[in-house]
């Protein structure tokens, strides 16, 4: 039992962590690199809500409510992490932490539902005819959960070196970061084939 139950958590955790889909991690370092380590609570949230997101479209799409198109899909993955990363490079400096609710939680869940429609596909087809779905989708979602910790842990470790090490500025920190995932995702969205 648990042996199973820690085979669909490190699939959670792989599917986040896998250098071939990083989609993910893109998207997580725009949404970290604003903040520092007393700012977990907040980043922990954000977090959360991703996990939310991706759990709510895979429950969907697994038990055959919604169909969305996968080229549409392919798509709107980079136009979420450009809309974060953009909205860093005019924010930058620039302090924000009093919204409860605003850009980043909106686009953290609307990120997590359009990255599990991106999933859906791959996760049924793992599903055994025999398997709950429910309860797979729950462990899942922990390792996703448990992944996105870890990167987002990294991610406020290195702000920290090059803000207290280096002496890059938090403003200068954030530009940088976020235009280098600017850099990486101008492709991403130029080879979709929605737009082909």
């Amino acid at each position: 039992m648990f042996q199973e139950f820690w085979i669909n958590v490190q699939y959670g955790m792989n599917h986040v962590l896998d250098i071939n889909a990083y989609d993910h991690v893109l998207f997580l370092i725009v949404l970290a690199v604003p903040y520092l380590f007393n700012d977990w609570q907040r980043v922990l949230w954000l977090v959360t809500m991703f996990t939310v997101g991706h759990s709510i479209s895979l429950v969907l799409a697994s038990y055959g409510k919604v169909k969305v198109d996968a080229n549409l899909i392919e798509f709107l993955i980079p136009v979420t992490i450009m809309i974060v990363a953009i909205y860093n490079v005019f924010t930058a400096g620039k302090t924000a932490k009093s919204q409860k609710i605003g850009l980043l939680f909106v686009s953290t869940l609307f990120f997590g539902l359009v990255h599990g429609f991106g999933f859906a596909r791959e996760f049924r087809m793992s599903l055994d005819k025999g398997d709950s779905k429910f309860l797979r989708l729950i462990e899942f979602a922990l390792g996703i959960e448990i992944a996105q910790v870890i990167i987002v842990f990294i991610i406020l470790f290195l702000g920290y070196i090059f803000q207290t090490v280096f002496r890059f500025s938090k403003r200068d920190w954030i530009m940088v970061i976020s235009a280098i995932v600017i850099g990486l995702v101008i492709p991403m969205l130029l080879n979709s084939p929605f737009l082909g």
